[in-house]
């Protein structure tokens, strides 16, 4: 009896060890990505459904959302200006760390792609992408700034989700990524059209991003 329990918690104890090994050997073989031009939000419709993919431009590989680590460094670290407009991302003069809408080559700078999408298959204006929810240590913002710097807001996990981004089929647009502490943050999209042959209403499955926010 006590040689049978004895080899029970040795195959226990080897199952378990080899769980870990996977559980590691899965976390580690995540793609991180930190720098250059890099559509997060790629949109593809092909073979009659959507493709949600990270294109990383500068290595020229495309990968699945769940594959990618996509980190905004300490670098990327400002303060929230004293402008109203910006109240979104917090109190004046608070922490944020933002992706900016204009490439820094030294951090990682985000697109948003719909540059595989025929034109003419959906119906003008229906093509959107969804952001489902947020998980993190604090509120994320996607927004834009004109000429004179005012910010326009396409997303805000703060003030309550779904937000939406509206796409433009071929398109391609930049933005600034804003969170508002240090820590590690999932965002869920879903893409949404109308196909203009049918009327019909096609929804992608969720897809998950990870973003790693380096104090």
């Amino acid at each position: 009896m006590r040689t049978t329990a004895r080899i029970a918690l040795l195959l226990t104890a080897v199952t378990g060890l080899s769980g870990l090994v996977a559980t590691t050997a899965s976390a580690t073989s995540l793609v991180t990505i930190d720098t250059g031009h890099v559509d997060v939000f790629g949109v593809a419709y092909e073979d009659g459904e959507f493709h949600l993919h990270v294109h990383d431009e500068a290595a020229e590989a495309e990968y699945e959302p769940a594959e990618v680590l996509l980190v905004a460094k300490s670098a990327a670290r400002t303060t929230v200006p004293a402008d109203p407009a910006y109240s979104f991302l917090g109190a004046p003069g608070a922490p944020v760390w933002v992706l900016p809408e204009v490439e820094d080559p030294n951090l990682l700078w985000p697109g948003i792609a719909a540059e595989e999408v025929e034109p003419g298959v959906f119906v003008d204006g229906s093509l959107r992408l969804r952001v489902v929810t947020v998980c993190g240590p604090d509120d994320f913002s996607i927004f834009t700034t004109d000429a004179v710097g005012a910010p326009t807001v396409l997303v805000d996990s703060g003030n309550g989700l779904p937000d939406r981004i509206d796409l433009t089929p071929g398109g391609h647009q930049h933005a600034n990524w804003a969170f508002e502490a240090a820590g590690t943050y999932s965002v869920t999209v879903r893409a949404v059209g109308t196909l203009a042959a049918t009327g019909e209403r096609v929804v992608s499955a969720p897809a998950t991003y990870s973003f790693k926010v380096n104090r």
